[in-house]
């Protein structure tokens, strides 16, 4: 009976498939017509891509207007070994600024979540707060006084002085991001029973906390290295140009009165690179730190 009960229905899917319905509700057409409409969105995004790398592979000669979309008619590496040689010692002051900005960040970052997250104390709320009005703060607002009081102190303008910039200026988000990320992940019982073994405030911290936070540092790490990197506006009031980060050394290959268009999109791929690398090495840990938590609330 179970054999002649099932053959009507098999057949019922049979005619359904052939009228064109899919048993999740979407038939052949509306999906021909959302992948053709991904398809256009990817090559929109893609389209700036294309330009730039067949960009880089020409010569002067090639680099018009009107030929921005044509393929080199003569494939050259110079303008990618004229950008490395431009670009190199600026890509070392940048890795040198990066790397300990996005690390201190993360790490004060983190003792302010833990604390503000599971180790209350009387105006824990009011302390996030002003922690987080520094997220609101627009750089254009600050960038003078900044300046004039690292001139005061008579603090050389560098890669110390961004650095210091750019650790303050990332403590507020660090402070949100793992805010939320312990507020969710770490479950109150874990820290009591720390407690009732005798454990204080810091070795909670450390041989509890960070063992577990693997997840919110790398979103915490990708987040400041990606913003370190691509900063501009600190660079130009706290740095000089024989000094500064890689921005800075970008922004003097494409100047002059010839812009050389070859070689700035060669440098433009070359300065994207340390940051698609982070992506790429880090990015599963990225989205698990996103569903773990890390930037709820």
């Amino acid at each position: 009976m179970t054999a002649v009960a099932e053959a009507p229905a098999s057949e019922l899917l049979k005619r359904k498939a052939r009228r064109g319905a899919v048993i999740d509700g979407t038939t052949p057409t509306s999906r021909t017509v959302r992948f053709a409409l991904l398809l256009l969105f990817l090559l929109f995004v893609l389209m700036p891509v294309y330009v730039v790398v067949i960009t880089s592979f020409k010569t002067s000669s090639d680099t018009t207007a009107a030929s921005q979309w044509s393929l080199p008619q003569t494939w050259t590496l110079e303008p990618w070994q004229k950008a490395w040689d431009v670009l190199q010692p600026y890509m070392i002051r940048s890795l040198s600024l990066a790397i300990p900005a996005a690390i201190i960040s993360s790490m004060i970052g983190s003792m302010n979540g833990f604390v503000l997250a599971r180790w209350r104390f009387p105006g824990a709320n009011l302390a996030f707060a002003f922690i987080l009005f520094g997220m609101f703060i627009p750089y254009q607002a600050v960038m003078l006084p900044l300046r004039n009081t690292f001139r005061e102190l008579n603090v050389t303008q560098g890669v110390p002085t961004l650095l210091l910039a750019h650790c303050i200026y990332g403590i507020p988000i660090c402070t949100l991001i793992f805010r939320n990320y312990y507020a969710t992940i770490v479950p109150h019982e874990l820290i009591e029973s720390a407690r009732v073994d005798g454990a204080g405030l810091v070795a909670t911290y450390v041989r509890i906390i960070l063992p577990i936070s693997i997840s919110g540092f790398v979103v915490t790490l990708i987040w400041q290295f990606t913003s370190v990197w691509n900063d501009f506006l600190f660079a130009l009031f706290l740095t000089q140009q024989r000094n500064g980060p890689v921005t800075l050394g970008l922004a003097a290959l494409a100047g002059g009165q010839k812009v050389d268009y070859a070689a700035s999109m060669a440098g433009a791929l070359i300065t994207s690179l340390p940051t698609l690398l982070v992506y790429i090495l880090l990015g599963r840990w990225f989205i698990g730190g996103l569903m773990a938590g890390a930037l709820k609330g």
